[in-house]
């Protein structure tokens, strides 16, 4: 088992399963308000598991993987994820280390003294991407 703190970010990983935690929900309608987002390359379809530092939860259907290596990858996912905002927390098991395209995540919920999934949502291909802070003057 590993914690990763970052922005109060856990990760659980134990048997190929994984439990990812992000950051406060009233800041998720303006989080890439912040930000000029710029797409790098082509979108992939697995990212390795071992590599991801972070995840920040930008809405129902948005998910940013932050890697070891400061790499952001987006993954925008094909349907909305009702619950996923809530907690902004979720966990996937893989028998292998790659995230994919073809994964299913679990939104957490932990409203009820104890931890579990609501519902399931399938993810999108992985877009790299660069965020850039704006500045006063661009808003």
């Amino acid at each position: 088992m590993r914690f990763l703190t970052p922005i109060m970010i856990s990760v659980i990983i134990a048997t190929g399963g994984c439990v990812h935690t992000g950051a406060d929900a009233d800041v998720m309608s303006s989080k890439d308000d912040k930000y000029i987002i710029t797409e790098i390359g082509e979108p992939i379809n697995c990212i390795m598991s071992s590599n991801i530092r972070s995840t920040e939860v930008i809405d129902n259907q948005t998910i940013d993987f932050k890697m070891n290596n400061g790499d952001i990858y987006r993954n925008n996912l094909p349907n909305k994820c009702p619950g996923l905002t809530f907690e902004q927390s979720f966990s996937y098991r893989t028998s292998i280390n790659q995230l994919c395209n073809v994964d299913i995540i679990k939104p957490l919920d932990s409203t009820a003294g104890r931890l579990e999934t609501r519902g399931a949502c399938g993810l999108g291909k992985f877009q790299k991407i660069e965020k850039i802070k704006r500045t006063e003057a661009e808003d």
